[in-house]
């Protein structure tokens, strides 16, 4: 069986048989882009590159992410007794979410495409179908190897888009109000002014924001604003980086052991049960908009539930529980953390929804502004 089968298989399973994007996915060689990957194990990472052609092509093309980095450690690079530890830095995203962005920006196969995070090349090569021309194709990402090595498969695939090496929310390869269209596979904290400079009048992107799940479309207007929404749909990439991997954060770790093992300034009981905030999407993009940087540890032993919160500027919380029931609550620092999160339940339970999502977007090179109703806020 070759790959086109499996290719097909795939396209049958993402698409609807009337879909523009059926052809690409059919024939566009994923397994040429992703050679290599990890799999998370309890060890670390470890490397998965299967030696038989068949189980090969039965793991490439499956609608799943493949983490291709973590940290600065390339899967391509590695040997199998390598097991890294750290976030990923790359994948190749799960094909559906690739199709889904592209499709929240109403891409036309006439229009030039701006494609931010290259990746392995492969969510480029589909553009690449779709589109009339590769050569209305460029694409970003800040890792020199991923742009090479992307550039290299993409030739061997036949497909030769402009593939560049640079910070994406900085100066971008393209003429200023040239572009149609961006999609980003990466997060940012706010719209880039970079991005609006790019855009041609009307010309639309599609991004997420850094930290939760918002997925943001807007289109460019005549005075270089841009307006649009947070659409109902989710999405969720890795963040915007400036070197090969993310900076490390020993404070968090250390502060995690502290809100893990001791008392804290403040005790109470809190008046809902623990959530495991970060499988909690809409609660979790609420909260980090609201107070962004915190980060989330949740573990469960019986019905014995642990959830651990922190943030750099010293803050830190932990709530235990049985079950269900509701926890004692330990925070400590300037903040409390677990305060504010149960500010934002306690709206969700008053309102019914939590207000972000179908907000409205309002983007100028200073910063996103996201409102609905009476609620606003602004990233910076």
């Amino acid at each position: 069986m070759t790959w086109h089968h499996h290719a097909e298989a795939l396209a049958q399973q993402v698409t609807h048989r009337n879909s523009r994007w059926r052809g690409p996915l059919a024939t566009t060689p994923r397994h040429l882009f992703v050679p290599h990957w990890w799999e998370r194990t309890g060890d670390g990472w470890s490397l998965h590159s299967p030696a038989d052609t068949a189980a090969r092509l039965r793991a490439t093309y499956t609608d799943t992410s493949l983490v291709t980095s973590v940290g600065p450690h390339h899967a391509d690079h590695a040997q199998p007794h390598d097991h890294p530890h750290g976030r990923p830095t790359s994948s190749s995203t799960l094909p559906s979410l690739v199709i889904n962005m592209h499709r929240h920006a109403y891409l036309d196969p006439a229009d030039s495409l701006l494609y931010i995070g290259t990746g392995t090349g492969y969510g480029t090569a589909l553009a690449c179908r779709y589109l009339a021309d590769p050569e209305q194709v460029t694409s970003v990402d800040v890792d020199p190897y991923l742009v090479e090595a992307a550039r290299d498969r993409l030739g061997e695939a036949g497909l030769h888009p402009r593939v560049e090496a640079g910070d994406a929310t900085g100066p971008l390869p393209v003429t200023p109000g040239s572009v149609d269209r961006i999609v980003s596979l990466v997060s940012v904290p706010r719209i880039p002014a970079s991005w609006l400079d790019a855009l041609c009048i009307g010309g639309r992107l599609v991004t997420t924001i850094a930290g939760t799940s918002l997925l943001i479309t807007a289109e460019k207007n005549p005075d270089g604003t841009a307006t649009g929404r947070v659409e109902w749909d989710r999405a969720g990439f890795m963040q915007t980086r400036q070197g090969p991997d993310y900076p490390p954060t020993p404070g968090l770790d250390t502060l995690l052991a502290t809100a893990e093992q001791q008392d804290g300034d403040d005790v109470t009981t809190g008046p809902y049960p623990i959530v495991d905030v970060a499988q909690a999407w809409d609660l979790d993009s609420m909260l980090s908009l609201t107070a962004p940087g915190i980060v989330h540890r949740h573990h469960q032993d019986g019905e014995q539930r642990t959830a651990l919160m922190a943030h750099e500027d010293g803050s830190w919380a932990r709530a235990t529980a049985q079950g269900t029931d509701r926890p004692t609550v330990h925070q400590a620092g300037p903040r409390r953390l677990w305060d504010l999160l149960d500010d934002v339940r306690a709206y969700w339970l008053t309102h019914g929804e939590l207000p972000v999502r179908g907000a409205r977007v309002l983007i100028n090179p200073r910063r996103t502004v996201l409102a609905r109703g009476p609620w606003y806020i602004k990233l910076t």
